[in-house]
């Protein structure tokens, strides 16, 4: 029976000292917070953590690719828009939450490879470590036994043994004790070297890109045909330069815009109106005197002056006139409208602030196949991309346009806020509506408009990135380096020689793999065959 814990014969309680861990202080903190970045945790962690970081760029439009569909993006979602831009959602790329992710990677991703680099070229010195004393805990073990004639008349069976590892591309290194004498060999180091390459190549990527982004510049232009656009800062409708870039980097060059070819699907009931092909015909001048002619076409841009010129795009530029009520030109210009659909129904802006009595803006919709649209009744729309019956449509608003106030505007909105509408709907004055070659009245006998012509616009995306060949070097280093990491096995092969007291030896052989390496045992036995075909073979006389 046993005895309370308070009788008067029980042991007193016993109590345990509290532990007091010693206070890290400052530099203990900065050495642990160091050792938990570089860890392989944390780099992987971070690495998905930066791809995760880079999904908003593909889901909402960006300043440095597309500022025209930023803008397009605050008319179509007011409330969300400037939210998104206070988080840099818009720039996701260069935004600080982006950048501190990259740098830390960076760092993690160096304070990985240095040590691991130190160890790889001190292991890489030292000879392979000695052959353990119990082989037979090891994989592929056997032993075999060398009678006592063999072993006088053939070859010393260690020499043997080590002579055919280093032929195997073994390091080896031999060990003797009492009653024994191995040979231990090593090989696979390449794997880690893999492993280093891959890791380095890695950072080599992230610099360039990093180095390439501060550099480089992206831009946009749009060309009408027969037109031509001059790499200057001038000459772009929007430019997105690096944080070190300098306009002195420009190299000077021209593109003409001779002629934009679209093929559509013409065919196919399912797929009717689908683009097939989009190729841009282009003369270009420089750098220098040289001159050529040439193509654009989507996924093969134009090499040019140390910069790639893509063709992002296309669409339609009408050719609109606007004269007084004496027939004196007002306003004549080849206006790139923005295409709104995948029928190309595009949308456009006019604006004629001298010459008339009173300032003039035009809402513009041009349809290059119209048609009843079936969502709203009495409303138009294009069935087809392709120029088959263009129409025009323009909405026409008088008053101040604000084009004096110095205030920069927009070629692509007009701001009706303070204009005064006089025909389009919800008027009662329908739109006006051309088709190319002719001309109408415009309201309250301010004078005419004319449709002169339809032209097409190529979209072009000019990007310079200085690091480009480094990024492809260094792709093609992370490739290879993980080639060599995956398919080149770390494994290390032993063979001991021990006497026995009849003077025969037995010959021992094992191996170690570094990770899982399914072809040990084979190696292993092979390397016991090759070993018992030399030590039996007869020697040459």
């Amino acid at each position: 029976m046993s005895r309370p814990s308070d009788h008067i014969d029980s042991a007193p309680p016993r109590h345990q000292p509290e532990i007091e861990q010693p206070k890290l202080g400052f530099v203990g903190w900065l050495r642990w917070f160091w050792r938990q970045l570089t860890s392989m945790r944390t780099a992987l962690f971070l690495l998905l953590l930066l791809a995760i970081a880079a999904v908003p760029g593909s889901l909402v439009p960006q300043r440095s690719s597309d500022p025209n569909g930023v803008t397009k993006y605050f008319t179509d979602h007011p409330d969300i828009a400037p939210f998104l831009d206070k988080i840099q959602a818009f720039d996701v790329y260069t935004s600080v939450w982006f950048s501190a992710i990259y740098l830390l990677l960076f760092a993690s991703l160096i304070g990985c490879i240095i040590p691991r680099t130190k160890h790889h070229f001190d292991a890489l010195r030292a000879k392979p470590p000695k052959t353990p004393v119990r082989l037979t805990r090891m994989a592929g073990f056997q032993a075999r036994t060398l009678p006592v004639d063999l072993r006088e008349n053939g070859p010393e069976p260690i020499a043997a043994a080590r002579d055919l590892l280093k032929k195997s591309g073994y390091r080896v290194a031999v060990y003797q004790d009492a009653r024994s004498t191995s040979v231990s060999a090593e090989r696979g180091y390449l794997r880690e070297t893999g492993n280093l390459v891959f890791h380095t190549a890695l950072v080599g990527v992230l610099l360039a890109i990093g180095l390439g982004g501060g550099f480089g510049f992206t831009g946009q232009k749009v060309v009408v045909e027969g037109q031509s656009f001059v790499n200057s800062l001038p000459s772009y409708n929007s430019f997105n330069p690096g944080r070190f870039f300098s306009d002195s980097t420009l190299q000077p060059f021209s593109i003409k815009v001779d002629k934009l070819d679209v093929a559509y699907e013409t065919k196919n009931d399912n797929a009717i109106g689908q683009p097939l092909d989009y190729t841009a015909h282009v003369t270009t001048t420089g750098p220098g005197d040289t001159s050529s002619s040439t193509t654009i076409k989507v996924n093969e841009p134009l090499a040019i002056g140390g910069t790639n010129v893509y063709l992002l795009g296309n669409g339609y530029a009408p050719t609109i006139t606007v004269r007084d009520p004496d027939g004196k030109v007002a306003f004549t210009d080849t206006i790139p409208f923005l295409p709104q659909d995948a029928r190309l129904t595009s949308l456009g802006f006019v604006k004629v602030p001298d010459g008339l009595k009173q300032q003039v803006g035009m809402i513009g919709f041009f349809y290059p196949t119209v048609g009843d649209s079936s969502t709203a009744k009495g409303a138009l729309t294009s069935t087809f991309p392709g120029l088959n019956d263009p129409l025009l449509s323009l909405n026409v608003y008088v008053g101040d346009l604000g084009v004096d106030s110095g205030v920069p505007q927009s070629v692509y909105s007009l701001n009706t806020d303070t204009l005064k509408q006089l025909a389009g709907p919800p008027t009662k004055t329908k739109a006006l509506q051309l088709r190319p070659g002719e001309t109408v009245e415009l309201p309250n006998g301010l004078g005419t408009v004319s449709l002169d012509g339809v032209k097409r616009y190529a979209s072009l995306d000019v990007h310079h990135d200085p690091a480009q060949g480094w990024v492809l070097t260094f792709a093609v280093l992370i490739f290879a380096g993980l080639l060599v990491a995956l398919f080149v096995p770390r494994r290390r092969l032993w063979v001991k020689a021990i006497e026995n007291e009849d003077g025969s030896l037995t010959l021992e052989y094992a191996g170690l793999a570094r990770g899982e390496d399914p072809n040990l045992a084979a190696a292993v036995q092979s390397i016991a065959d090759d070993h018992a075909d030399a030590l039996t073979r007869p020697r040459n006389t």
